[in-house]
C-alpha cells in the first residue's frame, strides 16, 4: 500500500514501513526548526505522534552555551548566593514548552542563542547513525544464557532421544523453554546445545547432559555487550560539543602498561591547553580503578577547578573505561565532566596523548618489567611525570608544560605541586630508566 502526502507544493511517496527511514528523520529534523509540533510531523509521516516523540527524545543531544549549575528560573535575581541545589527553598525548576513537550528539541529556536538553559539539538544524520549502530548489535549473538541452554537442554534431549519432535516438545512443554520452533531449530542448528548431545544430524543421544558447560562452549553464551553508555558520548559528539563550546578545556586520558597480567597499570591523563601529563599508578586495570583514578584527580585539584580544567574527559573504548559515565554527575546531580569516547581503532584521535606516551616511553621503555624497574608507587609515578613535564617542548616555544601551566593557570599548577609533583630544573631532567634506580 502506497500513500502520497502533499506538504509544501511537494510529493512524497510513503509506505507503511515499520521503522524510520533517514529521509524520515530528515523531515523531522526540519520539522523542529520550523517548529511544527509532534502531531503534524507524525501526520506527515504517516505515523503515531508517539514514534516522533520517542524517536526524538531518544536522540537528542544535550548542548550548552553558558550551562547554569542548576535549570533554576530564579536564578538571575537569586537571593541566597546562588548555591544552585534542589534543596535550596528557593529553587523553582525551569520548564520550556518547546524544549520538554513539542517538538522536544531547540532546533531553530530564536532564543537558543541567549538562553542559559540545557538545550537539546536533534540531528538527523547523528540519529540515524545511532540507529544503526543499536540495529547492527540487536542481531549479532544469541539471547539466552548458558544457564538457559542447560535448562532446555536436559528437558529435550531425553524427549529427542525417545523420537518427539520440536513441534510435540513444545507443546507439551512451551511454558518451560518459551522459544518458538523456529527459534530451539535456529538454536540447534548453530550447536548451542551440542554440549547436551543435541544435534540437528544426528539427534541420538551420544552422550549425557554436561551439568556444566566447558569453557570453549561457555564463551558462546555471554551475555551482550551493552554499548548504550555510548549514546550521546561518541566522538562525533565530541565534535559536536566542542564546536558549540569553542573554549572547553580538554584532557584526553588512556591507560599504558606492560605486561596486562601483572601490571603495573597508569592512568595517563593530558591537558591540551598546557601539554601537560599526569598518571596514576594503579595495580589493576579495572573500571572501578579508572572511577577511582578521575575521582582523585577531582580531590587534588578541587570540585570547582576540576569542573573547569576537566570539562571534557577524551578516552578511548577500552573495557577498564566502561564505566566512566556513571561518575559524569555528583550525587547532588551537578556535573562533574563530560565523557566522550574515540571510534574504534582510532587512537589518532587522541594523538596529542599518544604522543605525550612516547615521552613517558623514555623512561618506563616497552617490554621492561616496570615493577623491577623501579616504578611500584604513586611517589615513583609523580618522579617519572615531574620530570616529562619539566623538558622544552618545541610546540611550546622552548617553555615547559610545568612553565605554560605556572603562567596560565597558577592555581591549578600549585594544586600539582602540593600533591607531591616537582618542576625540575631543565640541566638536570633525566628522560632514561635510571631515574627510578634508588
Amino acid at each position: 500500500m502506497r500513500q502520497v502526502l502533499i506538504y509544501s507544493g511537494k510529493e512524497k511517496a510513503m509506505s507503511d514501513h515499520k521503522h524510520l527511514s533517514f529521509s524520515d528523520r530528515q523531515i523531522i529534523e526540519k520539522g523542529i526548526v520550523n517548529n511544527s509540533d509532534k502531531t503534524s510531523i507524525a501526520r506527515l509521516l504517516n505515523k503515531d505522534p508517539s514514534t516522533i516523540g520517542k524517536e526524538i527524545r531518544l536522540h537528542r543531544k544535550k548542548y550548552h552555551n553558558w550551562p547554569l549549575p542548576l535549570e533554576c528560573t530564579a536564578y538571575a535575581r537569586c537571593k541566597y548566593g546562588r548555591a544552585c541545589r534542589k534543596s535550596c527553598q528557593g529553587y523553582v525548576p525551569f520548564i520550556c514548552k518547546r524544549r520538554d513537550r513539542s517538538p522536544g528539541a531547540c532546533n531553530g529556536c530564536e532564543k537558543a542563542k541567549n538562553c542559559r538553559y540545557d538545550k537539546y539539538r536533534y540531528d538527523a544524520q547523528g540519529a540515524n547513525h545511532e540507529y544503526l549502530l543499536s540495529l547492527k548489535e540487536t542481531r549479532q549473538g544469541f539471547n539466552i544464557t548458558k544457564e538457559e541452554v542447560v535448562r532446555i537442554g536436559r528437558l529435550i534431549q531425553p524427549l529427542i532421544r525417545n523420537g518427539q519432535s520440536l513441534y510435540v516438545i513444545l507443546t507439551n512443554h512451551y511454558n518451560e523453554i518459551r522459544l518458538s520452533e523456529k527459534t530451539l531449530y535456529t538454536y540447534i542448528e548453530s550447536g548451542l546445545f551440542k554440549s547436551a548431545g543435541i544435534d540437528l544430524g544426528q539427534m541420538d543421544l551420544i552422550r549425557q547432559v554436561n551439568r556444566k558447560l566447558p569453557k570453549e562452549k561457555a564463551c558462546l553464551y555471554k551475555p551482550r555487550n551493552d554499548y548504550s553508555y555510548l549514546k550521546g558520548r561518541l566522538y562525533e559528539d565530541y565534535l559536536s560539543y566542542v564546536e558549540v563550546n569553542k573554549n572547553a578545556r580538554i584532557v584526553q586520558m588512556d591507560t599504558v602498561y606492560n605486561d596486562i597480567s601483572k601490571g603495573p597499570f597508569i592512568q595517563t591523563f593530558k591537558f591540551l591547553r598546557y601539554g601537560f601529563l599526569f598518571g596514576v599508578y594503579h595495580k589493576e586495570k579495572t573500571a572501578q580503578q579508572m572511577n577511582e583514578g578521575v575521582l582523585l584527580l577531582e580531590s587534588i585539584l578541587g570540585e570547582e577547578l576540576f569542573e573547569k580544567e576537566a570539562e571534557v574527559l577524551l578516552t578511548d573504548r577500552g573495557s577498564e573505561f566502561y564505566g566512566l559515565p556513571e561518575i559524569e554527575s555528583r550525587k547532588d546531580g551537578s556535573l562533574r565532566t563530560r565523557i566522550f569516547y574515540c571510534d574504534p581503532m582510532a587512537s589518532r584521535q587522541k594523538g596529542s596523548l599518544e604522543n605525550k606516551h612516547i615521552e613517558m616511553r623514555y623512561i618506563l621503555p616497552k617490554e621492561t618489567d616496570l615493577s623491577a624497574l623501579g616504578l611500584n608507587s604513586q611517589e615513583d609515578m609523580n618522579l617519572v611525570i615531574s620530570h616529562v613535564n619539566s623538558a622544552p617542548k618545541e610546540k611550546l616555544n622552548g617553555r615547559t608544560p610545568f612553565e605554560l601551566m605556572e603562567f596560565l593557570q597558577p592555581g591549578l599548577y600549585q594544586k600539582f605541586i602540593d600533591y607531591g609533583l616537582v618542576a625540575v630544573d631543565k640541566d638536570s631532567v633525566i628522560l632514561k630508566p635510571y631515574l627510578l634506580k634508588k
